[in-house]
C-alpha cells in the first residue's frame, strides 16, 4: 500500500498552529466517529459542507487525527492568493490549489480551464499515491442556513481516477463525507460538532458503471448520496427563521442544556427542522396545517422571550420572589469576584479584543450579510493569532531578565483569566436574566407559562407521534451516550467543571461570550 505525499513542515506547523488557535476560539469542539476516517496510504477524497470560509478547512485539518492521515490536500479562491499577508502565506506553503470564482472578478468570465487540469491532474496523482484531498463540493462558502445543491467534481474525479486504474484489481478509492455544525460561526467561544461518516468506497470492480464511457446519471447519483450523508448530520433548513424555531421546539422538547452530548442535540434540532420544513410550502393536509400553526406560535413566544429578555427556562421552571432575589445577589457578587481577579490578566487580553473588533467591524462594510459573515470567523482567528502573539512577546522584551519565567507565565495567565472571565459573563447574564424575569411581574410570568404549556403539549404530540422519538427524552438522551467533551453527567460533575482550568461548564449549548441569549440571526434577506 502507498504511504502517501511527505507532509511539508508548513503543513506540520499549519496544523500544531491552528489546533491551538481553534481550541482558544471556540469553547468545545467535538469530533463524532474520527474512527471511520481510512488510513494514510488509502486514497480519499473528504468532502463537507462549506459556511465558515477557511475555518472549515482548518478544522478539517486539526479534526483528522495525525496518526490517522498524514495530511490534506486542499483548495481556496485564487484571491487567497499573491497577497503580502500571513494568510496568504499559510494558504500557498500548504501546497493549496487556487480556484477563479466569478463573483470574485465582476461576474466576468474567468477561465480555470489550465487550473481545473493541473488540479484534476495533481488531485488523480496524489490520490493514486495514496494521499487525502480536501474539497467542498458546495463550491463556495456563504452564510445561509441550507447547503447549497453539490457539485459534480467529486463524483467525477472519482470516475476519472477508476478510469486511470481499471486494470488495478485491487485499487480502491473512498469519498469521506463530513457535516459541520456551528453553534454560532462566528462568536467567541461558541461550540462545534464535527461528525464523519462512513466513508462510501469504490473499485473498479465493484463500480464499473463509474469506469469511462459514463452515464452522467450515475455521477449525479454518486452527488446525490454525498448530499444526503452531509445534511443528514447537520441543520439544513431553508431559513434562520425555520432554525430559530427548531431550537425551540427542541429544547422545550428535551431541556436538558449540557446533559445532552453535542451530537444529540444536533440531530435533534435537524429532526424539528425537518418537520417544521412542511410549513414552507403548507398543502391541505390537517398535519401540514397544524405543522405550520405550531411554527408560527413558536415564532411568536420566541420573539416574546426576545422583548422580555429571558429564556424558556425561566418560564419552565418559575422561582419564587425570594428565591429570585437571593440568586441575583450570588450571582452579582460571584460576577464581580471573578471580573476583579480577572483584571491583570484583562491588561493582556485588551490588545487582542480591540485589534479583533476593529478588524471585524471594517470587513463588515465590504459586502452583505451572505458573502462576508461567513469569513468573521477567519478574521477574528488570523488577527487574534496575530495581536495574542504580539503581546506574548512584547511582554517577554519588556522583561527580558525574567524572559523565560515571563514566556510561561503569560499564556497560563492569559488561559486562566479567560476561564474565569467566561465565568463571570455567565453569573451576570444570569443576574440581568433574573432582573428581568423579577420586572415581568407574576400575571405576565404566569400567562407566559400557559402559552408554553399549550406548546409543550403541541411539540410531544408532533415528536412522539409523528417523529417517532422518545415518550421520556430526559431519560433517553441522558442514559444515552458516553462522557463525550462538554457534556455534564449529571449535579456533581456540574459543579465539579465549574471550576475545570480546561474548559468551563455550560448550561446550554447556545452560549458564547455574550451577555445576552443569543437565538436571532441576521434579517437580512438571504
Amino acid at each position: 500500500m502507498p504511504k502517501g505525499t511527505p507532509v511539508p513542515w508548513s503543513y506540520i506547523f499549519i496544523r500544531l498552529l491552528f489546533k491551538f488557535v481553534l481550541k482558544i476560539f471556540y469553547g468545545t469542539i467535538v469530533v463524532e466517529n474520527a474512527e471511520l476516517i481510512p488510513k494514510s496510504g488509502e486514497p480519499c477524497i473528504v468532502c463537507a459542507n462549506h459556511s465558515n470560509s477557511l475555518t472549515d478547512a482548518l478544522l478539517l485539518v486539526t479534526a483528522i487525527p495525525s496518526r490517522t492521515r498524514n495530511m490534506l490536500r486542499l483548495t481556496a479562491k485564487s484571491t487567497q492568493f499573491g497577497r503580502r499577508t500571513f494568510t496568504s502565506w499559510l494558504i500557498e506553503s500548504a501546497g493549496t490549489v487556487p480556484i477563479k470564482r466569478r463573483k470574485d472578478f465582476n461576474d466576468e468570465d474567468v477561465d480555470n480551464t489550465e487550473v481545473m487540469e493541473e488540479l484534476i491532474k495533481s488531485y488523480m496523482e496524489a490520490l493514486e499515491l495514496g494521499d487525502a484531498i480536501c474539497l467542498f463540493p458546495e463550491g463556495m462558502s456563504r452564510y445561509h442556513p441550507t447547503i447549497a445543491p453539490l457539485k459534480t467534481g467529486v463524483a467525477r474525479i472519482v470516475s476519472d481516477v477508476l478510469t486511470r486504474n481499471r486494470d488495478k484489481a485491487d485499487f480502491s478509492i473512498s469519498i469521506l463525507t463530513c457535516s459541520i455544525t456551528y453553534m454560532h460561526r462566528q462568536h467567541f467561544r461558541s461550540d462545534v460538532l464535527v461528525t464523519f461518516h462512513r466513508p462510501i468506497k469504490f473499485t473498479p470492480k465493484d463500480n464499473p458503471e463509474l469506469v469511462a464511457p459514463v452515464d452522467f446519471n450515475r455521477i449525479r447519483e454518486v452527488t446525490a448520496r454525498m448530499q444526503e450523508l452531509i445534511s443528514s448530520g447537520t441543520v439544513d433548513a431553508p431559513s434562520w427563521d425555520l432554525v430559530r424555531s427548531a431550537k425551540l421546539a427542541s429544547r422545550m422538547y428535551a431541556p436538558l442544556g449540557t446533559r445532552m452530548s453535542l451530537g444529540d442535540h444536533v440531530r435533534l434540532t435537524r429532526t424539528f427542522a425537518e418537520a417544521l420544513k412542511a410549513s414552507e410550502h403548507p398543502h391541505e393536509h390537517d398535519t401540514d396545517l397544524e405543522i405550520q400553526s405550531l411554527r408560527r406560535d413558536l415564532k411568536n413566544y420566541q420573539d416574546r422571550l426576545v422583548r422580555l429578555g429571558i429564556k424558556d427556562d425561566r418560564i419552565r421552571r418559575p422561582l419564587t420572589r425570594r428565591t429570585i432575589l437571593l440568586r441575583m445577589c450570588v450571582r452579582l457578587l460571584w460576577s464581580l469576584v471573578l471580573f476583579v481577579i480577572s483584571i491583570p490578566g484583562l491588561i493582556l487580553w485588551m490588545p487582542v479584543f480591540l485589534t479583533t473588533f476593529y478588524a471585524v467591524h471594517n470587513f463588515k462594510k465590504s459586502g452583505p450579510i451572505w458573502d462576508t459573515w461567513d469569513e468573521i470567523a477567519q478574521y477574528k482567528l488570523v488577527y487574534g493569532l496575530f495581536s495574542g502573539g504580539f503581546v506574548w512577546l512584547t511582554s517577554i522584551m519588556l522583561t527580558l531578565p525574567f524572559a523565560s519565567f515571563t514566556a510561561v507565565v503569560v499564556p497560563l495567565l492569559m488561559w486562566i483569566t479567560l476561564r474565569w472571565l467566561e465565568d463571570a459573563i455567565a453569573a451576570f447574564r444570569a443576574f440581568t436574566a433574573l432582573t428581568r424575569l423579577l420586572r415581568v411581574g407574576e400575571a405576565t410570568a404566569r400567562e407566559m407559562r400557559d402559552v408554553r404549556e399549550d406548546l409543550y403539549a403541541r411539540v410531544k404530540d408532533l415528536a412522539v407521534g409523528t417523529l417517532g422519538l422518545p415518550q421520556d427524552p430526559e431519560k433517553h438522551f441522558m442514559e444515552k451516550g458516553g462522557r463525550e467533551k462538554g457534556r455534564v453527567r449529571g449535579k456533581l460533575e456540574s459543579g465539579a467543571k465549574y471550576f475545570s482550568v480546561r474548559r468551563r461548564r455550560k448550561r446550554d449549548w447556545n452560549e458564547t461570550l455574550r451577555l445576552y441569549d443569543q437565538v436571532d440571526y441576521p434579517e437580512e434577506d438571504l
